[in-house]
């Protein structure tokens, strides 16, 4: 008797809920895995299964051997794809959930390259700016910008730190003055990022290393940090922006960076994916090539 076959024959009854859906799982008859179990019963000296002509239920010397041959079965499949992982290749669908603005004015530089990379990937990106559970909505791997992560059952890998810079339109600057200190935000138009927290009351580090803390107003909040950019280039105020965002537009001079020498909390570019003992190779390719694309800054 092949012992593993036959305690993979009893697991598959166990999780399979019957000795019939089993044998159609396993692609034998009821017969042999009816003699399997049988047989490992045999061997081991002991009933694992009350049988009756409907239903079976497990005796307790059989939910004892559950446990233990469900980690043995477990770790003898682990072994097999450390062995193999490094020659599969990664294909099928990648769902891919990140914030919007990340995910237009970042992601998109660099994601075509990822599925060039990996032509067996086909890749379902989802971009917003609410909460999303991945698990429960079935995404692969996510990408998140935050000061902090809370606790969770995500596998968290930090890809890159992003700074949040105060720009404003060359025009506006001309027309109302350049802030010279986070105290001159007081007498400015602030546009403002709807989803941060206190973000009426930004918090400065100055170059002596002292806190500043003001208090801002404006015509003009929003969930989007693509919105507020936009209004930020047609000279309507000041915003705060990450740097990902803006950086291309301050370097052609249609945003002006202002307070530079005063900095806030940078945020943080994490990846985070479901625990698992066997990462998928299609999301291992992933999250090494985006940490690959901010090893060295990009803003």
């Amino acid at each position: 008797m092949d012992q593993i076959t036959a305690m993979k024959a009893f697991q598959t009854v166990v999780t399979a809920g019957g000795f019939s859906a089993a044998a159609k799982l396993l692609q034998v008859s009821h017969t042999v895995v009816s003699r399997q179990v049988a047989q490992l019963e045999a061997l081991l000296g002991t009933q694992l299964l009350n049988r009756t002509t409907r239903r079976f239920a497990l005796t307790e010397a059989g939910q004892t051997y559950h446990e233990y041959s469900t980690r043995i079965l477990e770790q003898l499949e682990e072994a097999a794809l450390a062995v193999t992982r490094h020659q599969v290749q990664p294909v099928g669908v990648l769902r891919i959930n990140a914030p919007m603005s990340f995910g237009l004015q970042e992601l998109a530089h660099w994601l075509p390259a990822f599925g060039a990379a990996y032509p067996g990937v086909k890749i379902d990106l989802v971009c917003n700016d609410r909460f999303v559970d991945l698990i429960e909505e079935g995404f692969d791997v996510g990408l998140r910008l935050a000061y902090v992560l809370s606790d969770s059952t995500l596998i968290i890998k930090r890809l890159a730190t992003c700074e949040e810079w105060w720009v404003a339109s060359p025009g506006y600057l001309q027309a109302h003055g350049t802030p010279r200190v986070p105290a001159d935000l007081a007498q400015h138009n602030c546009l403002v990022y709807s989803l941060m927290q206190k973000a009426n009351l930004p918090t400065f580090t100055g170059p002596d290393g002292a806190a500043h803390t003001v208090g801002i107003t404006g015509s003009l909040q929003a969930n989007s940090g693509i919105a507020l950019r936009a209004a930020a280039m047609s000279g309507m105020g000041l915003a705060a922006s990450p740097a990902f965002l803006v950086h291309q537009d301050v370097k052609r001079g249609d945003l002006v960076r202002v307070l530079a020498d005063f900095r806030q909390r940078p945020l943080e570019l994490y990846a985070l994916y479901p625990q698992s003992r066997h990462l998928s190779p299609k999301v291992r390719a992933f999250v090494d090539f985006a940490a690959s694309q901010y090893r060295e800054p990009r803003w």
